[in-house]
């Protein structure tokens, strides 16, 4: 059986993505690789053994255009409310919190944040399948 470590974005500004998913999500620096033409960043936190590697790609000066195939990454959360108010906040801008019910009941609580590169972050109450 395959075990999900790791989702990879790349990034433009190493320092300001840092700074970003630690004061949204708590994730620190769990390891840095430095090369020649480019740096890996993993972030992690004591929540889940999976990470979020973040790619700088050295000398590159123009955001990156991320087209129509990316989807989202998700985080859950114990309380969606009070995790929007806190992104609110800090000034991080989260979109409206959706409570998503097409056939009747409420299935997900959620709203979604940009990070500073425009990758979408879906973030969802913890509750049925979203633990």
């Amino acid at each position: 059986m395959a075990k999900a470590i790791h989702a990879m974005i790349r990034v433009l500004d190493e320092a300001r993505s840092i700074a970003f998913y630690r004061q949204a999500f708590g994730l620190t620096v769990a390891e840095r690789l430095d090369f020649d033409s480019f740096t890996l960043i993993y972030l992690s936190n004591p929540e889940t053994t999976f990470e979020l590697e973040l790619t700088v790609n050295k000398g590159r000066t123009q955001p990156y255009d991320l087209g129509d195939g990316y989807g989202h990454l998700a985080v859950s959360v114990a309380d969606v409310a009070a995790e929007h108010a806190r992104l609110t906040e800090a000034g991080l801008s989260p979109r409206k919190i959706v409570d998503f019910a097409p056939a009747g009941p409420v299935i997900a609580r959620f709203f979604f944040i940009a990070d500073p590169d425009g990758y979408q972050i879906e973030v969802l109450e913890r509750g049925g399948r979203y633990l």
